[in-house]
């Protein structure tokens, strides 16, 4: 009798049939997934895991001195706009 069911399981593929096939498959790719995740973390760019070694974006009141350093405002505007910041 080799019908669709034989004395192991489904199409031969043992006791567990197809459910044991996609199982298989499913513990797989989250070995995969884990793997890549565990790489990714230990190798990748270090500045977007911790926020002290990241560079702080400029504060306005930086732009602004930066810019009356390079002549770019005069000392009245930029009186008036760190008292403004502030």
């Amino acid at each position: 009798m080799w019908g669709p069911m034989s004395e192991y399981g489904w199409n031969g593929m043992g006791g567990f049939g197809l459910w044991g096939g996609l199982m298989m498959v499913l513990g797989w790719g989250v070995l995969i997934i884990l793997i890549a995740g565990i790489v990714k973390w230990l190798f990748g760019n270090p500045i977007g895991h911790a926020g002290h070694l990241r560079e702080s974006p400029k504060r306005a009141l930086d732009i602004l001195e930066e810019r009356y350093a390079r002549g770019e405002i005069d000392r009245e505007e930029y009186l008036q706009r760190r008292d403004d910041l502030k």
